[in-house]
């Protein structure tokens, strides 16, 4: 475990490589989870990437092990700054393969157009170029004012996870992870992906890009996602069937492998 700093906030990751001799100059996948997740939700991809990549995963601010500074304002160009920080931390010049979830996927998005020649491809599970057609997001202040963290961890519970979808160890974790989050950066980080827009640039992204989407997101319309990858230079999309905005937790393994498959394409 390791850490650095981003605008005051204590942002801490964790590196993993475990690299086969004849894979020990092949780059590093750096992972960007989403609201109310930690790092540790990528550890059911490692199996399937450690032996070729060298793998890094953060804490987000306000999140896991990670602090938010006093007065820090969650915004996605602030989290894209704390991304940089722990890349240039843990990479150093290094040019990297980006993974991103949720909020995430929006923040690996908005720093591929900042960082055009650190970043080698991307990957971006259940996020969004735009936040203006994302729903079920009007009741989160409310649940966390009303009930606290937990009555907001149970709701979003339900939008992540068909019943049976993961085990009831998971569930508790999950759980628990999101209800020890900082509600207010979650309400600031929504705040700022609904007002977010990357469409006018996405053209730029000349790298490739592989996105991956469940088919029953409450959050993120299929539709959304169709866009994104039409408006990008070179890109694919995989829907899964029966799940929902949990996608790379519930689905670990069948994500991690079609990232293998993605990038080994490409090396």
């Amino acid at each position: 475990m390791a850490a650095t700093t981003s605008a005051g906030c204590e942002i801490h990751y964790d590196v993993t490589d475990e690299r086969l001799p004849w894979f020990k100059d092949s780059p590093t996948i750096v992972f960007h989870h989403g609201v109310g997740a930690c790092a540790d939700m990528w550890r059911g991809w490692t199996s399937a990437l450690m032996e070729r990549y060298r793998l890094v995963r953060f804490d987000m601010r306000g999140h896991g092990r990670s602090s938010v500074a006093n007065g820090a304002t969650t915004t996605i160009a602030a989290l894209a700054a704390d991304l940089d920080a722990v890349v240039q931390a843990a990479c150093g010049d290094e040019r990297i393969h980006l993974v991103g979830e949720s909020v995430g996927g929006t923040v690996v998005l908005a720093y591929a157009l900042a960082h055009p020649r650190r970043v080698r491809t991307l990957s971006v599970s259940n996020g969004a170029h735009r936040g203006a057609p994302i729903g079920n997001l009007d009741d989160w202040a409310e649940l966390m004012g009303q009930g606290g963290m937990a009555a907001w961890s149970d709701r979003m519970m339900q939008r992540r996870f068909h019943p049976g979808a993961i085990s009831k160890q998971q569930w508790l974790w999950y759980h628990t992870q999101q209800a020890s989050a900082n509600g207010q950066v979650i309400l600031d980080a929504v705040r700022a992906l609904v007002a977010a827009d990357l469409t006018p640039r996405l053209n730029e992204l000349k790298l490739p890009v592989l996105l991956l989407h469940p088919d029953g997101s409450p959050f993120i319309p299929i539709p959304l996602m169709d866009e994104l990858r039409a408006r990008l230079p070179d890109a694919q999309l995989r829907i899964f069937p029966h799940s929902k905005h949990g996608l790379p937790f519930s689905h670990a393994d069948q994500c991690a492998l079609q990232v293998a498959e993605f990038l080994g394409a490409r090396s």
